[in-house]
């Protein structure tokens, strides 16, 4: 009886042993791992991607511009023989049979006006009423807030109205009293300016140019395709640089033929632009006119 006890007895102590064991590895179980094994653990920081690692979802790409900046100037170095609105290469009109017309709105910008015609623009928003906006680098400075919310606005299309509001030629001139460009080098000037700081503002490529003046000379409109724009002007003279009354632009307006680019503004809020737009615009649509964009259409 005694060894069979004392057998019992150490089976005891071993089981003991064995769970007190068992405990201590337990323990240990959501510790944290000691210095050595910590090194190949990574923590919740290194485990996160990088901030430098990951892509920023607000940054703007923009794709290369296509525009030609390094333009040989050298066949520009002539003397051109015209000078005015409708010169050789200025587009007037869609080319079109359809029922289609094309606001096109000024924003001059400098001594030629830096304002903003808010009844106009709440109009065109508000009657859904697609428009061109040709917006000058003087005003877009002056207004860049404003200038901001119109470019990301679908309804209007921005495009180039020069950087200075001059005319545009390769040896000089004048128009309504205005010096135009005296050189290649100062034409091009005239469009890059204007176009770079748009492009810098928004990321978007303008193809269209309709100089300060409207006037321009045959060889600056080629210098001006060259660079990979087209020249636009208007069929319909639509506020007379913001000088109509309302009924003149109504009226004027409602000469409208198929393809028909008028010419207004919208940096004079107290022309009769505005009010002559809202008066026209349901006359036009009752006459079957669709209003476009000129990026959706072709030019003649």
């Amino acid at each position: 009886m005694y060894w069979s006890g004392y057998k019992l007895r150490r089976l005891g102590f071993i089981v003991l042993a064995l769970i007190f064991v068992l405990i201590i590895q337990a323990c240990k179980v959501g510790e944290e791992p000691s210095d050595d094994e910590s090194e190949n653990v990574p923590s919740k920081e290194e485990a996160a991607p990088k901030e430098e690692d990951q892509p920023d979802v607000n940054q703007r790409e923009v794709e290369e511009t296509t525009l030609n900046y390094d333009l040989d100037l050298s066949p520009f170095e002539r003397e051109p023989s015209q000078w005015g609105e409708n010169v050789d290469g200025v587009k007037t009109r869609m080319d079109t049979d359809e029922q289609q017309i094309a606001l096109t709105f000024d924003a001059c910008g400098g001594p030629y006006g830096n304002g903003y015609d808010e009844e106009l623009i709440t109009y065109l928003l508000e009657a859904q009423i697609p428009a061109t906006l040709f917006v000058n680098q003087r005003w877009i400075d002056e207004n860049e807030e404003l200038f901001l919310m119109l470019a990301d606005e679908p309804l209007f299309q921005i495009e180039n109205h020069g950087t200075q509001h001059i005319p545009l030629s390769v040896n000089g001139g004048t128009a309504w009293g205005i010096e135009a460009t005296e050189s290649p080098k100062e034409a091009q000037q005239e469009v890059l300016g204007n176009h770079k700081r748009v492009y810098e503002l928004t990321g978007k490529e303008m193809s269209l140019f309709r100089s300060g003046t409207a006037y321009y000379d045959e060889v600056a409109v080629s210098l001006v395709e060259a660079l990979g724009y087209e020249v636009v002007n208007f069929d319909i003279l639509g506020d007379a640089g913001a000088t109509f009354s309302k009924e003149q632009v109504t009226n004027a307006l409602l000469q409208a033929k198929p393809g028909s680019i008028a010419l207004l503004h919208m940096n004079q809020p107290q022309s009769g632009t505005a009010g002559g737009v809202k008066e026209a615009v349901p006359l036009l649509k009752e006459k079957g006119f669709e209003f476009v964009q000129l990026q959706d259409v072709e030019l003649k």
